[in-house]
């Protein structure tokens, strides 16, 4: 079952902070708004993702992009998000029977990059 809000989060947990590459059966329409992948490779590991558990969107602007916009503007963007700016978080569970939050973050590392990044958040344990 896919929930829109932020899932429970009183689970342990091990924080890992990695960038990852994912990989799609079939891509997401737009670039900057994607689904769940199918799989994702983690150093030399590729990992099949059998159940997407939980999915949420965060909007907040970080650093000084969160100095930005007028105080009537943010409002709107922390509801509907703005341009690079922002997570699609997704709650996995692969093969084995792990579970772990990746998140695609939309911000542009630069004008030549201006793709986001995936990065594989937290494992949770039962």
């Amino acid at each position: 079952m896919v929930s829109l809000g932020y899932p429970d989060m009183n689970q342990d947990t091990r924080f890992i902070g990695e960038p990852i590459t994912v990989e799609f059966d079939e891509p997401p329409a737009f670039s900057k708004k994607p689904h769940c992948p199918n799989r994702f490779i983690w150093g030399e590991e590729t990992l099949l993702i059998i159940s997407t558990l939980a999915e949420w969107r965060d909007y907040q602007r970080r650093g000084r992009m969160a100095q930005n916009m007028r105080p009537e503007h943010a409002t709107r963007a922390a509801k509907k998000g703005s341009w690079g700016v922002g997570r699609y978080f997704f709650r996995v569970q692969i093969t084995n029977g792990r579970i772990f939050d990746i998140y695609y973050d939309r911000s542009p590392k630069s004008t030549d990059h201006r793709l986001g990044n995936w990065y594989i958040y937290q494992e949770l344990f039962p």
